[in-house]
């Protein structure tokens, strides 16, 4: 199950694992891009509606799937997006990339039996998280800023998810993946003059969709152990073959993940559903 696979890597991820002969749910916002792509992909594939700014949209989504899940890839997100609030009034990253997926995957977790791969970027090293003002509504708004904190709240959400997987003893694992610099429409999403520009120097500099697929893949299949960070293995990490690396020490610090989480769960009003063993 992947979000986002409609475009950009999500979709190159699809079209890699459905090479492989898995059965691929692409859980997508436009259903006819979702279409368009499944129609591409060589194997089994289906094409299901979910909208990650949409709290009630996770909720009908998690609610409708009727079977385990092998894999849960948080692949779909936004970059130098407008500050246009979520349908639940979050900061569109934040909302989307983090609170989103927060949902989804405690809401079919339950259900899930290999693995939650979760994608971030190394942008996140820029990225400071204000547990006080996580929707940057007392201080001015800054599109990168806001990204930044998103892709540092995905790795401290793989790293707690992961802490409270062991402590229930459950055998699912959560690894989060870089994709490096990609030639996808993740920085056209909001349509900002700023993403324009931007988008258009650094696509010179960028690898195919495929290419920034290969770290959720490798994320996604490799055998590693959990809360493993997986980036491009070139000098900057925005190309090369996939590696283990180490992330910010922001993103390594317990408290930090354990606080976010808390805040998570109050703002989407779900919970860790698995049991954790006493003094956990």
């Amino acid at each position: 199950m992947i979000t986002g696979a409609g475009s950009g890597i999500g979709r190159a991820t699809a079209r890699t694992l459905a090479a492989r002969h898995a059965r691929v749910v692409l859980a997508v916002r436009d259903l006819d891009r979702g279409r368009a792509a499944a129609a591409d992909l060589p194997g089994r594939a289906e094409v299901r509606r979910l909208d990650l700014a949409d709290l009630s949209s996770v909720r009908a989504f998690a609610a409708a799937w009727p079977e385990p899940v092998d894999l849960l890839i948080n692949n779909a997100g936004v970059m130098m997006s407008p500050p246009d609030p979520t349908v639940d009034g979050f900061e569109p990253h934040f909302g989307i990339n983090h609170l989103g997926h927060f949902a989804l995957t405690n809401l079919l977790l339950p259900q899930i039996t290999g693995r939650v791969v979760t994608v971030s970027a190394g942008g996140h090293q820029a990225g400071t998280l204000d547990l006080d003002d996580p929707h940057r509504r007392n201080r001015p708004y800054r599109p990168f800023a806001a990204y930044a904190q998103s892709k540092l709240a995905n790795l401290l959400f793989t790293a707690e998810l992961q802490r409270r997987l062991t402590a229930s003893g459950s055998a699912v694992l959560a690894t989060a993946a870089n994709p490096g610099l990609a030639a996808t429409n993740l920085l056209s999403h909001g349509g900002s003059r700023a993403a324009r520009w931007t988008n258009a120097l650094l696509r010179p500099l960028s690898q195919t969709e495929e290419g920034g697929a290969r770290t959720t893949v490798y994320a996604a299949t490799a055998d590693l152990p959990g809360n493993s960070y997986i980036s491009p293995g070139g000098v900057t990490q925005s190309r090369g073959r996939p590696k283990v690396t180490t992330p910010s020490k922001a993103a390594r610090d317990p408290e930090l993940a354990r606080h976010l989480w808390n805040l998570s769960e109050s703002m989407t009003a779900t919970t860790f559903p698995l049991p954790l063993r006493s003094g956990s």
